[in-house]
């Protein structure tokens, strides 16, 4: 939150300078609260973990949130049962006239077909579209990113000779930009995808600016100039053990992977992850909601176009 203080302090122009958020009491008195509207389009088909993830990230601040969950009418889930999905979410097509403050597009494991040939990518446009006259701020992980950045950008994505899987070191290219306030010059998060966007290809984008990349995992945060679109490469929501399923899962299956990353102290999978990403996960979401949506988002949320 705003540390409020009188624009003419001293200490004002220091901070403002150290990219730490201040609001003067003129802005603070023109505040109204009311409880955030923020969509989540939840395409993992594991959907009671990836809740869990999200919420517990969107549940750490001190604001009120209200949550639609959202699922495809044009794909049969064969993860989720179908009492659960009636029970606790919605079809795009039941909310298409709402408006939201925020949304998230989550990642899915559909990453080596092309997007054209994922059998509910049709839907997926019309939301993508809709997304940029009804919500105010969308952000979108993994496969959610690299959809989004090859629907409304053209940037397409390309398949890599070996998984990026695993905990990667990141370096924050733009220590100004409100998305990666707070953050340290360098962080960790975690990857898991066959695919990569090409640096390249982003930065020939003018509406486009990477914040933050891995020398070893590529690009992971992009953001448009007006904030309206957020894009996240990587998995900063993970629990602990996620890689680690994963890849008991693939071993369980026969599948040739090898060990996540930087993830098992000394590359040992009989030992338990130590967790070296959680406080940026948390920072990244918190200011997404603080910078990008609760400050920047129309008290009358019919205004959002």
């Amino acid at each position: 939150m705003p540390v409020k203080i009188p624009a003419t302090l001293p200490a004002a122009k220091i901070l403002t300078e150290e990219n730490i958020f201040v609001m003067d009491d003129a802005r603070a008195k023109t505040q109204d609260i009311r409880p955030l509207k923020i969509a989540i389009l939840n395409l993992m088909p594991t959907k009671e973990v990836t809740e869990t993830q999200l919420l517990r990230l969107l549940g750490n601040t001190p604001l009120q949130i209200e949550i639609t969950l959202l699922s495809m009418a044009s794909h049969i889930s064969a993860n989720t049962s179908e009492e659960y999905l009636d029970a606790f979410y919605r079809s795009w097509d039941s909310v298409k006239d709402t408006k939201f403050d925020g949304m998230i597009i989550t990642g899915a494991p559909v990453e080596n077909l092309p997007f054209e040939e994922v059998d509910y990518w049709e839907e997926m446009t019309r939301i993508m579209d809709w997304s940029q006259t009804h919500v105010f701020s969308t952000l979108h992980i993994c496969w959610g990113s690299q959809a989004a950045l090859y629907h409304h950008y053209g940037i397409g994505k390309h398949a890599l000779d070996e998984k990026t899987f695993g905990i990667f070191e990141h370096t924050v290219r733009n220590p100004r930009h409100k998305l990666v306030r707070g953050f340290d010059d360098s962080f960790r998060a975690p990857h898991s995808r066959h695919t990569t966007i090409h640096k390249e290809d982003v930065e020939a984008i003018a509406d486009l600016e990477i914040l933050a990349e891995s020398d070893e995992a590529g690009v992971f945060l992009v953001a448009s100039r007006d904030g309206r679109t957020i894009y996240v490469s990587g998995h900063a929501e993970y629990d602990a053990d996620s890689l680690a399923r994963e890849y008991a899962r693939d071993v369980a299956k026969g599948m040739k992977i090898d060990v996540p990353k930087h993830y098992y102290p000394g590359n040992d999978p009989s030992k338990s992850p130590a967790v070296s990403w959680r406080a940026h996960a948390n920072l990244l979401f918190v200011n997404w909601l603080n910078y990008f949506v609760y400050q920047e988002t129309p008290y009358d949320i019919e205004s959002i176009h």
